[in-house]
């Protein structure tokens, strides 16, 4: 199974950006911290990076993937489209 897990953009400032994004479309907070958020919306997540911290992205939510571990359990490695957009596949 393949579908979009999160999309994730980058902002200069991630707790203002986390209060924005909260206050205008009411998401939960999955996680902050000072270099990268994620928030739940009812359809898809999104995450808030720091260009020095992490890559904007698309995820793609994959049945297996040899990647990274990360502090949450998922495993996850990044590609690239032709065009050089950075693909995050992500298993959880």
């Amino acid at each position: 199974m393949k579908k979009i897990d999160h999309i994730a953009i980058q902002v200069d400032n991630i707790k203002e950006s986390v209060a924005w994004y909260h206050d205008n479309y009411d998401c939960m907070i999955l996680h902050s911290d000072d270099t990268w958020a994620f928030l739940q919306f009812d359809n898809i997540k999104l995450a808030l990076v720091t260009e020095d911290e992490h890559p904007y992205h698309i995820a793609f939510e994959i049945d297996e993937v040899d990647g990274k571990k990360h502090r949450d359990g998922s495993v996850s490695k990044y590609i690239e489209d032709p065009s050089g957009n950075k693909i995050e596949l992500i298993k959880y």
